[in-house]
Parts: C-alpha cells; sequence; structure tokens
C-alpha cells in the first residue's frame, strides 16, 4: 500500500457516519446491506448516505452491486487488512529489542465488548 492510498482510507473514515457505515458493513460481511437498511439502521437520510457510500467506495474500502431495484453494498475487507499492515510495516524496526514480525507486541490488543444494555420500557 501507498501512503497515498492509505491518506485516502484514513480520511475516509475520519468522519463519524462514514465510520459508523463501514462498522456497520463489517458486521453484516461477506453479504453486506442494502442501502435502505443502512439507512435506516444509521437513521441517514438517502442522500446523506448516498454520499458517504460514495466516499467510501473512492476510498476502495466498499463495493456495490444492483439485484433488482436494491443496491447491495459490502465492505472491502483486504483493504482494511493491507491498511492496518502498512501502519504496522515497521512495528519494533527502532526498537533497541528485537521483536518478531506477527507476535503480540505489534498486534491491536482485543478488547472486550461491552454488554448492551437492554432498552428500558418504563
Amino acid at each position: 500500500m501507498q501512503t497515498k492510498q492509505a491518506i485516502t482510507i484514513l480520511s475516509a473514515l475520519a468522519q463519524e457516519s462514514r465510520l459508523a457505515v463501514y462498522r456497520l458493513l463489517i458486521e453484516h460481511a461477506p453479504e453486506g446491506l442494502a442501502a435502505s437498511v443502512i439507512a435506516e439502521k444509521l437513521g441517514l437520510a438517502n442522500a446523506t448516505l448516498s454520499f458517504h457510500l460514495k466516499e467510501l467506495s473512492h476510498a476502495g474500502l466498499v463495493t456495490s452491486q444492483q439485484d433488482g431495484r436494491f443496491i447491495y453494498y459490502t465492505p472491502v475487507i483486504e483493504a482494511m487488512n493491507e491498511l492496518v499492515g502498512y501502519l504496522t510495516d515497521h512495528c519494533c524496526s527502532q526498537s533497541q529489542t528485537r521483536c518478531v514480525v506477527g507476535s503480540t507486541s505489534c498486534k491491536p490488543a482485543k478488547v472486550a465488548a461491552k454488554p448492551r444494555r437492554k432498552a428500558s420500557t418504563t
């Protein structure tokens, strides 16, 4: 991955709605979701969602496919994997101690998912 491509991807994700769209699509990978479902789940107007999906597509983070009247969007997981690889490519290279590529020192720590609170009915 080139620096310019990494900047394009990071710029696309540096906006709250686009990040939410991408995360939602990741949750529904590899099938993806129809644009109407994305709009409904995130409470976005169709025109607003269309703009954000265009930006994510331009960055190479999502692809679209028409199926009848619906357009389905899927995340390009390889693009994110390449970005993470680019960001961690030289992990430990300037350290006095030697680390092994793929070691846990260069991998992001998994954060335990917070339990979802049930909506109160009062």
